[in-house]
């Protein structure tokens, strides 16, 4: 195959997002390896290629149509729209992925009384997100001063360069340790998918469809249980209405109990202890809940 021909997914070198991308594309079945420069993963079994770039330069690329699609974080997509993405080729968000979860918000001084957004007129607001930031402001009607910052946002109020800041949040502890509080969530973010509006018309769009296939059936099956039990006849319905979320499950006879039956049900997420506990109720018993490690329909 010429170079271009194979597929070219870009993703962030290093950082929290690059270990689970790598775990997802394995599950998919691509392995790669990677050049002495650790820029460049070369897909082993199938026509697709790695190349490995700082997490902000990823949109950019897919639209410059260097790299066809690209794991990144919701935000860092949403940000290039606002922004650089303006008058060029537009981007989709193809699939989230389920890992990298984290949110953008507005966060203030421990000490200010907020109430609602209205509260930010005329403050200074220190960002990494001038496009998000500068929109939501714009839906809702403030004039607050957008100050651009690369990194270190959360200690701009103490320095004295901002009064409040935009930032991503995980669990809060960075915040809390600098005497902040989270007031406003701008975006719910998480790693996705990312890649042109349009399928390529060559063999790349073929690659493309085989792997957003594949892609959601690891995903579903990331997110499904196998849930086992025995149940008398009687109590059947009862224990149907029961189940989580999933295809109509399957009935077995047990030998040699013509009142009793095995049910296999594929289950749409976890399955927690206390809908154990109300489905044993309900009449069910000899429960098990196992992992999917593969599906296919």
């Amino acid at each position: 195959m010429k170079a271009r021909d194979r597929l070219r997914i870009a993703m962030q070198k290093s950082g929290r997002l690059t270990e689970p991308a790598l775990e997802l594309l394995n599950r998919c079945g691509l392995t790669f390896r990677q050049s002495r420069d650790k820029l460049f993963c070369f897909g082993e079994g199938e026509p697709v290629d790695l190349l490995l770039v700082r997490d902000d330069d990823i949109p950019g690329l897919i639209a410059q149509g260097v790299c066809d699609l690209g794991i990144v974080g919701r935000n860092v997509l949403d940000e290039y729209r606002f922004t650089a993405g303006m008058g060029g080729p537009a981007l989709a968000e193809w699939r989230p992925l389920g890992f990298g979860r984290c949110r953008l918000s507005v966060a203030v001084p421990q000490e200010v009384d907020y109430r609602d957004a209205s509260q930010l007129q005329g403050m200074r607001i220190a960002t990494s997100y001038p496009g998000l930031l500068g929109e939501w402001l714009r839906e809702r009607g403030v004039d607050a001063g957008v100050v651009t910052l690369a990194g270190s946002v959360e200690i701009a109020p103490r320095l004295g360069t901002a009064d409040a800041i935009c930032d991503l949040v995980q669990s809060g502890g960075t915040l809390v340790a600098n005497q902040l509080r989270e007031v406003d969530v701008l975006l719910e973010s998480e790693a996705v998918l990312a890649g042109p509006q349009a399928l390529p018309s060559d063999e790349r769009g073929d690659m493309i469809d085989l792997l957003l296939k594949r892609l959601d059936g690891v995903i579903q099956v990331r997110e499904s249980r196998l849930l086992l039990l025995q149940t008398s006849r009687g109590a059947l319905d009862a224990v149907i209405r029961l189940l989580p979320g999933g295809p109509q499950p399957t009935l077995l006879p047990v030998a040699g109990q013509p009142d009793q039956l095995m049910l296999q049900a594929l289950c749409a997420g976890e399955v927690s202890w206390r809908q154990l506990e109300e489905i044993k109720k309900a009449g069910a018993r000899e429960m098990f809940v196992l992992p999917v490690e593969k599906m296919l329909a």
